[in-house]
């Protein structure tokens, strides 16, 4: 089975996803690239049953649907109006709420169009994706949005923020004039309960390959014990209004986070900030390249297992 292409404007993709049916062959083809592959026994190979859109394994027998076991699981909206709700998230330049997607889509209630961007949140984080590498700007920030039990430094001015801890790859270019500059590369971010040399430890470890050069400003979280097995380049930032210069990419990057979620979502709940998180994320990244994030978007959430209504919302 041929490898899934992608629209490349709105256009090619209003004619290419015209109907359900084309969309579920898509999905397919994403889902199992190189051939059907039973979920249950894992047996390569299987018929496709028409009639009830399911494949059928050639050795035990079971019956699977495209969507099973997806994030798609037991969705009651049509498979056209998933796929354009991935592509207007995905190449939507500012972004989209739910309410603008409620409206765009005409999806009857709030509600729906919500959970629908949360299970799309979800597919936006790849199990294994490559690590941070090279030089990378380290800080943190905080965001708005009440929360409780920080600790830390600004955390008196901050009481109602929530702490995000962030990395971003920096990158060398040479412009056609032959002048070398620094650009963002890629971009983590995760909240956490305090800046403390554990959770910086924690944060880089999971994120930033060893050997490379973290570049941070004179926190004393940033220490020997919290960058063991990297190269650290500190840089005393004295006045905070300086901490921009010193690390430009990563302030950017906060400035442009913080920005997104007041323009585009009006705040959002601490409850959920990891996943708005995520999609900022997965947006930055592919800032370069929204048509294919498309496919990647689609790629990841049949990968994932369901998430129900419920579990998202509950305390």
């Amino acid at each position: 089975m041929a490898k899934a292409s992608y629209p490349k404007t709105i256009l090619e993709f209003a004619a290419r996803f015209h109907n359900d049916e084309v969309c579920l062959e898509y999905l397919i083809e994403n889902r199992w690239p190189d051939g059907f592959i039973c979920p249950k026994c894992g047996t390569k190979g299987g018929w496709w049953l028409s009639s009830i859109r399911r494949f059928e394994c050639k050795t035990c027998h079971r019956q699977s649907s495209a969507l099973a076991g997806t994030l798609m699981h037991r969705s009651h909206l049509p498979i056209r109006l998933w796929f354009w709700a991935a592509y207007l998230v995905t190449t939507h330049t500012p972004g989209i709420s739910a309410l603008q997607l409620q409206r765009q889509l005409g999806i009857s209630k709030n509600d729906t169009a919500w959970f629908l961007l949360h299970r799309l949140r979800r597919g936006m984080v790849r199990e294994n994706r490559e690590l941070l590498s090279g030089l990378v700007e380290a800080d943190e920030t905080y965001v708005g949005g009440p929360a409780k039990n920080k600790k830390g430094r600004g955390v008196t001015a901050a009481v109602h923020k929530s702490l995000v801890l962030g990395g971003v790859e920096v990158r060398s270019y040479t412009t056609p004039k032959g002048v070398l500059k620094e650009r963002a590369g890629r971009l983590r971010l995760q909240v956490t309960h305090s800046p403390r040399e554990s959770e910086i430890k924690a944060f880089l470890n999971k994120n930033v390959t060893l050997g490379s050069t973290i570049k941070s400003d004179g926190w004393k979280g940033y220490s020997t014990t919290a960058l063991n097995g990297y190269k650290h380049a500190r840089q005393v930032q004295g006045k905070p209004e300086n901490a921009q210069e010193l690390a430009p990419h990563i302030h950017q990057a906060f400035g442009n986070l913080k920005t997104w979620l007041n323009g585009i979502h009006h705040g959002v709940d601490p409850k959920y900030l990891s996943s708005y998180l995520d999609e900022f994320v997965f947006r930055f990244n592919r800032r370069e390249y929204p048509m294919s994030a498309f496919r990647s978007l689609l790629g990841i959430v049949v990968t994932k297992t369901p998430l129900s209504f419920m579990n998202l919302t509950k305390p």
